[in-house]
């Protein structure tokens, strides 16, 4: 599948976790609940997967840890709040140019309805002509 195809996958799947066991539970049960229902489906999921980077000549072996990823190119952030707040899509945009995948999806399960909890965050993506979301 191509990052559109699996993020349409991703956005489904996350829907109906969301519509079925509902907002406020901990984000480690929306990962591994989501995990799961993905790996269903067809799509690799790694789970706390740290990152190694090199910034300004520096080295950093566990410089940071994303939720999930999937298919090795996309990165989804979980989050369990009231709402989502700005720096949440700011920090999932430095991960994504830190790592250079082109899509990320940053989930919040704990707002009211999906459609509130979730967000779009792309990298110098340019292949939007599938896209169903």
């Amino acid at each position: 599948m191509n990052v559109e195809e699996v993020s349409s996958v991703a956005v489904d799947t996350a829907f109906h976790l969301h519509r079925n066991l509902g907002p406020g539970l901990l984000e480690s049960v929306y990962e591994a609940v989501l995990a799961r229902m993905l790996e269903e489906r067809g799509v690799r999921v790694e789970r706390q997967v740290s990152v190694a980077f090199d910034f300004n000549g520096m080295h950093f072996g566990e410089g940071l840890r994303v939720d999930l990823l999937v298919d090795g190119y996309m990165v989804i952030e979980l989050k369990s709040v009231e709402k989502l707040a700005p720096v949440h899509a700011k920090q999932l945009l430095t991960y994504l140019r830190l790592l250079n995948p082109p899509v990320g999806l940053p989930i919040n399960f704990g707002a009211a309805t999906f459609k509130e909890g979730i967000r779009r965050v792309v990298n110098k993506h340019q292949d939007f002509a599938s896209s169903r979301e």
